[in-house]
């Protein structure tokens, strides 16, 4: 290996133990507890938490703002792809062009929505306000390693820039923001514990009396 793959699987080591003190804390912690006398189902919650709840039309930040909600899945997608293409690249498995064309376009195009995204809360004086360096700082590493993704399958060059970008994003990610990909299913658990126990979710139809 390369002096640039070593730092990139050092950073991957700390990045692997930190989360995992994360994960052990959330694991640690256990399941909510309230005192109260339940008046649902919370298995049936936690189940609409991670389905029904999740579709744009339950949610007010996402239907009133379709074109940032899909540029957030696309984005979204782009990230996973990149991760798992990440470990192809660092174990030098060169992919047939039959998937470099579709896969390589799609990256360039969730690092335009990821770079719309960033421009937005920059532009935006409401997102402005509210938004921490943390937040500007996340988003350039992803959609930058976005970026170098795509320009290493379609030309192969800048390998040490991307594995020295990798390495400082696995460096970043258990400290930062980023780290929501831990935390995100705890929140969608107590999310849906906390409405499952008060019998507001899953939400009941109200049948109209047609007389």
């Amino acid at each position: 290996m390369f002096w640039y793959q070593w730092i990139t699987l050092g950073s991957l080591g700390i990045c692997l133990i930190n989360s995992s003190i994360h994960l052990l804390r959330l694991v640690r912690l256990g399941k909510p507890t309230d005192f109260s006398s339940p008046a649902g189902k919370v298995s049936a919650s936690v189940k609409y938490s991670f389905t029904g709840a999740m579709n744009p039309l339950k949610k007010e930040s996402a239907y009133l703002h379709l074109p940032t909600y899909v540029a957030g899945i696309i984005y979204h997608l782009g990230t996973f792809l990149s991760i798992a293409l990440f470990f192809l690249i660092w174990a030098g498995v060169n992919l047939p062009d039959i998937l470099i064309f579709p896969v390589a376009p799609f990256l360039l195009i969730s690092f335009a929505c990821g770079m719309g995204i960033l421009i937005k809360r920059v532009v935006k004086k409401g997102l402005r306000d509210l938004s921490a360096p943390d937040d500007y700082l996340s988003n350039l590493l992803v959609t930058f390693f976005q970026l170098m993704t795509g320009i290493v399958l379609l030309l192969g060059q800048l390998i040490p820039v991307y594995f020295i970008l990798s390495g400082l994003l696995l460096l970043y990610f258990p400290f930062g923001k980023l780290k929501h990909a831990i935390y995100f299913f705890a929140a969608r658990y107590h999310l849906g514990f906390f409405y499952g126990w008060r019998g507001i979710w899953p939400q009941k139809r109200i049948e109209r009396d047609g007389g």
